[in-house]
Parts: structure tokens; C-alpha cells; sequence
């Protein structure tokens, strides 16, 4: 059985993308560390963001209606049916998730010191507005005067404002591979330092951590991969996303053109009039022989089916190899060579 991420938010499968706002909302603020003391309320906290991340992306949520957590991570024996590779895995920032989805602000700065440690608060409510029954604004220590606030009927009434965070630029990272990882898939792991901020969302500390990236079979150059807001924290920034770009590593028998990997070798002039054998060897260790019986022109190619890389889009299927040949020229003659192949060549 894979986590429920329903009953986590205290909903029923089938509630409406408000319901599933309104649940988030709910849970966050009442297992936030900044307001929630017990021992497991990080680890909370962090599983509420995970479901709400999966339940209000509408793709994530139809796989996960129909798979479970075991068909939605690809975890071995449930992955989704009918060859798709979507696997996921929750990368995101619970605290930067929370701020986003509070616009910013922190709903606790204001109201939650006031409280004397009472955890009662029905968190089914803004916090702006649960504070309802105040008969002025000395209610509240500190709030006379709080700009933006206006008597009305006995009641304080609130302007909320804040600025808007922006997204720092994508951090771009160069990802080397080999053609036979590219020919194979492979998972690499790539550590990264990165600055994030302490429960109080004010000061920061130093974090490492491991990203993990499945490299499919006949993925392209310039191929990215993306962790989203996965760069530095700060009070005042949405964090950049971290992307790494798939760069071809030299090889040392082929050249790559696509899903094409070309294979390129020398003959001598004897074997270019007089007909050879050419052994070609593949990526997966075998050798290929390829018979030129006519004469070889320099710049000859021939295509040998089906043995380069994998089809990004249809990894069952391959490129092909393709065999370059040119021509080595002798560096001088002797007079009796060259007297014999006037003799011999023709004009």
C-alpha cells in the first residue's frame, strides 16, 4: 500500500480543486514547525506538501487516481501500463511551497506570538480572520497602530499587503555523457550546495544534497532536465530551478549525428582499386564486416542498419552506423611503380 494522499489532507478521492486548496491550507498551518512543536511535524508538514503537489497537478493526479503512489513513482511491480515512463518524485522545498502559496507572506509573524502557545485555533480559517470578536483594535497588542486598518461597526478590518517574490534565473549545469550511456540509459547522481532557509524563514544555513537523474536511452544532446526551485533560498527570492543539460562526451571511435553514430577509417590505395573487407565494430562489442568489391572512391559511405543509438521517442528501435572510408594515398613513388601502373591503369 502507497501513502493515501486523500486522507493525508483530509479529503474524500473525487474532492474539487477548492477542496483540495482549501485542505492544504488547513493541514499546513496546522503542522507548520514554526507553530507545531511535536517531533514528527516536520516530517508532516513535508508529506502534506508532497500530497498537495500531486493532488493539484491534474496529471499527477489522474495517474495517481488510477495507480496509486506505486504506479505514479514507477515503483517496481506498479508502474503505469502501456510503456509510459512518467516517474515521479518529490523534489520541492515544503516551506517554499508554503510561502508561495501563502503569496509571501508568513501568517504566523502576526497573530501566533499573540496566542500564548493556544493550538486551538481552527485552522479551516484564514488567520487573518479568525481573530473575529475583538470590539476595537486594543484587542490586539501592537495593532493600534498597524497601518492599512480602519474601524468599522467595532470591527478592525485588514489591507493586507506584500510584495510579490520573483523566481531567480535558471542555474544552468553542463551534463557530460558517454555514447554508451546514451546507448544504454544509466542514472547519474549529481551533488549540489545550495542555501536554505531555517524555520524562522529568516536566517539561512548551507545544505547539501543529491540529485538524481535517470538518463533514458537516446536522449539527444542538449537534452534538459529540470528540478524546479531546487537553487539558493532566501527571505526575499522564489528559488531558481536547477537544470542540467545533456552534453555528448568525445569519444574515441565514433562521431554522433543524432541517433546516427558514424564510424570513420582509413584504406590504402591497393585495397581502394582492388576490393577489401572492412570490420566495423559496434557499440555493443561486436564486429561487422563490410565488403567493398569495386573501386572505393575517397568519401565513400555505407550505412549499416538498425546498430547506432536508440530513438529518444522510440527506444525499441536504432539508428544506424554509418562507415566513412577514405582513401590513404602513397607519399611518393619509385619510377618503375609508376612506369608499371602507366601500363596498367587506364586513362
Amino acid at each position: 500500500m502507497g501513502k493515501d494522499y486523500y486522507k493525508i489532507l483530509g479529503i474524500q478521492k473525487g474532492a474539487s480543486e477548492d477542496e483540495i486548496k482549501k485542505a492544504y491550507r488547513k493541514q499546513a498551518l496546522k503542522y507548520h514547525p514554526d507553530k507545531n512543536k511535536a517531533p514528527d511535524a516536520e516530517d508532516k508538514f513535508k508529506e502534506i506538501a508532497e500530497a498537495y503537489d500531486v493532488l493539484s497537478d491534474p496529471k499527477k493526479k489522474d495517474i495517481y487516481d488510477q495507480y496509486g503512489e506505486e504506479g505514479l513513482k514507477g515503483s517496481a511491480g506498479g508502474g503505469v501500463p502501456n510503456g509510459s515512463s512518467f516517474q515521479y518524485t518529490f523534489h520541492g522545498d515544503p516551506h517554499a511551497m508554503f510561502a508561495e502559496f501563502f503569496g509571501g507572506r508568513n501568517p504566523f509573524d502576526m497573530f501566533f506570538g499573540q496566542r500564548n502557545g493556544d493550538d486551538d485555533m481552527d485552522m479551516d480559517d484564514d488567520p487573518l480572520s479568525s481573530f473575529g470578536g475583538f470590539s476595537s483594535m486594543g484587542g490586539i497588542p501592537g495593532m493600534q497602530g498597524m497601518a492599512g486598518m480602519q474601524g468599522m461597526g467595532g470591527m478592525p478590518s485588514f489591507q493586507r499587503t506584500h510584495s510579490a517574490k520573483k523566481q531567480d534565473p535558471p542555474v544552468l549545469h553542463e551534463l557530460k555523457v558517454s555514447l554508451e550511456e546514451i546507448f544504454t540509459g544509466c542514472t547519474k547522481k549529481m551533488k549540489i550546495r545550495r542555501k536554505r532557509l531555517s524555520l524562522d524563514r529568516r536566517t539561512s544555513r548551507i545544505e547539501d544534497t543529491i540529485l538524481t537523474i535517470e538518463i533514458k536511452k537516446g536522449w539527444k544532446e542538449g537534452t534538459k532536465i529540470t528540478f524546479p526551485k531546487e537553487g539558493d533560498e532566501t527571505p526575499n527570492n522564489i528559488p531558481a530551478d536547477i537544470v542540467f543539460v545533456l552534453k555528448d562526451k568525445p569519444h574515441p571511435v565514433y562521431k554522433r549525428d543524432g541517433s546516427d553514430i558514424i564510424y570513420s577509417t582509413k584504406i590504402s590505395l591497393r585495397e581502394a582499386l582492388c576490393g577489401c573487407t572492412v570490420i566495423v565494430p559496434t557499440l555493443d562489442h561486436r564486429n561487422i564486416p563490410v565488403a567493398f568489391k569495386d573501386v572505393v572512391q575517397p568519401g565513400t559511405k555505407r550505412r549499416i542498419s538498425g546498430e547506432g543509438l536508440p530513438l529518444p521517442k522510440q527506444p525499441d528501435r536504432r539508428g544506424d552506423l554509418v562507415l566513412e572510408v577514405a582513401v590513404r594515398f602513397p607519399d611518393n613513388l619509385s619510377q618503375a611503380t609508376k612506369e608499371k601502373l602507366k601500363e596498367l591503369l587506364p586513362l
